[in-house]
């Protein structure tokens, strides 16, 4: 039910967020509570979201087979899994920073919040970009105990980058979306012009990018990484067409999952170097 693997996202941008938050090598203790937080996080979202999706994963052809319509797994179960996932996220918070502590319950309403938002705006995209985004933010804060802006231009990127790939998964259920009344970008203007809309949310991502290392030390590392990920958008917006979807999967999973680890690992290279 809980795809550990799709932690690839947003995890890289948090740990590559608390290296440059440190200059250096993070604190290991706060390194290893980082990675408690997210683990949670990503667990009490994925839980949640199945939660409040099973009807509608019921009689969707490709979500059906998930492990609460199958019944492979009760909902009291996946309840009690949620629970202890939040609570891990808030007692990692609480060993980090008070601000921290403070904000954990506003991430863990940002993350369970996105499981409704395709019931009433085509705007979902944003709200699931915004759950991973707040990544680099919550490993910055629990490193420096602060905001700055070096976060948040990171969590810029997160969010243009997620809103774009996601655009492109929920290309495949288009037709699902329109006839049960479930609003996404696709379902309301075609897949033509969403498309479109993915590819121009990329572009800006990577003007983003291009705009970290004017606040950090970053340097050659970082912007190899950098040209490699355009590389990776330019592939990745080429084998998806409005008239060919079979690929999706190998542009919104294997693709994607390369460019976080990628910036992440030429990222640190740089710092370390």
């Amino acid at each position: 039910m809980i795809k550990f693997e799709h932690t690839v996202f947003a995890l890289p941008f948090a740990i590559m967020s608390a290296f440059i938050a440190s200059n250096g090598i993070p604190p290991f203790a706060k390194l290893g509570w980082i990675l408690v937080a997210m683990v949670g996080a990503r667990s009490c979202a994925m839980a949640y979201n199945r939660l409040a999706d099973s009807q509608i994963d019921s009689q969707n052809p490709r979500t059906s087979t998930r492990a609460i319509p199958a019944g492979l797994i009760t909902k009291g179960s996946v309840w009690l899994f949620t629970i202890i996932s939040a609570g891990l996220l808030v007692i990692a918070a609480w060993q980090l920073n008070p601000l921290a502590l403070a904000l954990s319950p506003v991430a863990l309403a940002v993350i369970m919040g996105y499981s409704y938002t395709k019931r009433f705006t085509s705007l979902s995209h944003f709200w699931l970009g915004l759950a991973l985004s707040i990544s680099p933010v919550g490993a910055w804060i629990a490193i420096t105990g602060r905001f700055d802006w070096t976060p948040i231009i990171l969590c810029g990127v997160v969010l243009l980058w997620t809103a774009g790939f996601d655009i492109i998964y929920a290309c495949q259920d288009i037709n699902f979306d329109r006839k049960h009344g479930l609003y996404s970008i696709p379902a309301r203007i075609g897949i033509r012009w969403s498309l479109w809309i993915s590819s121009t949310l990329h572009v800006v991502a990577v003007l983003l990018l291009f705009a970290i290392p004017l606040l950090t030390e970053l340097g050659l590392f970082y912007y190899i990484g950098v040209g490699i990920v355009v590389l990776i958008f330019i592939y990745e917006h080429a084998i998806v067409k409005p008239d060919d979807l079979s690929r999706v999967n190998l542009a919104f999973f294997t693709l994607n999952g390369m460019i976080s680890l990628v910036l992440m690992a030429l990222s640190i290279t740089d710092i370390l170097l």
